[in-house]
């Protein structure tokens, strides 16, 4: 016997044909929430950094910051914090160079390559930073530092967080980890942060309860702060990512509000 097919059956119900899609589109519910890179969260999280490193929201500003710190990584630059002693900084420069050679920077090259891994300035003073804030009036500076923010650092703590199960406040809490403490393996890098919060939670990718595994994450992100002088203000977690955590906004929506360093931020 053949039977009535799904169509027939429908019409019979005097259901129309133009109302089939709708009755096999997906549930809202069931729609996946974006995750940090959509372009609105990802504003965000531009905003969110940069009230951190730069005391301000406005972190387009920032293509043009410069300044040692006194961390011991030499300058501290541009829009995520590249740094003259890690690698990144230079990096960056290379790059630049790549697109456009003879640029005001491309000379410092040599003398970043010889301070890799110092807080040295030799070779960097005393023009370094005016030339810095020359360079980045230029559109092609601006977009190398947006291409290399996402390589470094953006891309892989979404693909990380994502893996993970993670939604947008758990791949921006890995994300904010790496610009601070580098994506290597050492006993202070991203990786060694999230190693210690799997030995007490699992994330929901594991079957872990999210909440849970973030609570533990943001724990030993603040251990690995408190190991450095220089980091050991730990309001970006415990006044901002811990905040947001506590009401269970895990997809980081607007309205919000946060404290780093005491001063207060809001994005509507």
């Amino acid at each position: 016997m053949r039977h009535p097919t799904r169509r027939t059956l429908l019409a019979a119900l005097g259901v129309s044909a133009a109302a089939i899609p709708l009755l096999n589109a997906p549930r809202a519910s069931a729609v996946r929430a974006p995750g940090l890179d959509d372009p609105a969260k990802k504003e965000i999280a531009m905003k969110l950094v940069s009230s951190a490193e730069n005391s301000s929201l406005d972190w387009k500003a920032q293509y043009k910051y410069i300044e040692d710190i006194g961390d011991g990584r030499g300058y501290t630059a541009g829009i995520i914090g590249f740094c003259s002693g890690t690698g990144d900084m230079l990096d960056l420069v290379e790059l630049y160079a790549d697109r456009s050679p003879g640029n005001v920077l491309a000379k410092y090259l040599p003398a970043l390559r010889a301070v890799d891994g110092t807080d040295s300035h030799a070779g960097l003073d005393p023009n370094y930073p005016r030339d810095w804030r020359r360079a980045a009036q230029d559109h092609a500076f601006q977009q190398a530092q947006n291409d290399e923010r996402d390589r470094v650092y953006f891309n892989p703590a979404v693909r990380q967080g994502k893996a993970d199960g993670l939604r947008v406040l758990g791949q921006f809490a890995y994300y904010d980890a790496i610009v601070m403490h580098g994506g290597g393996s050492d006993r202070l890098s991203f990786g060694s942060i999230r190693r210690r919060a799997l030995q007490s939670a699992r994330p929901p990718a594991q079957g872990g309860n999210e909440v849970r595994y973030l609570h533990a994450f943001l724990d030993a992100r603040v251990w690995a702060m408190k190991q450095e002088e220089a980091h050991s203000d730990t309001s970006r977690v415990d006044t901002a990512q811990r905040v947001f955590l506590r009401q269970g906004n895990l997809d980081l929506n607007p309205p919000l509000d946060w404290k780093v360093y005491g001063d207060s931020y809001h994005i509507g």
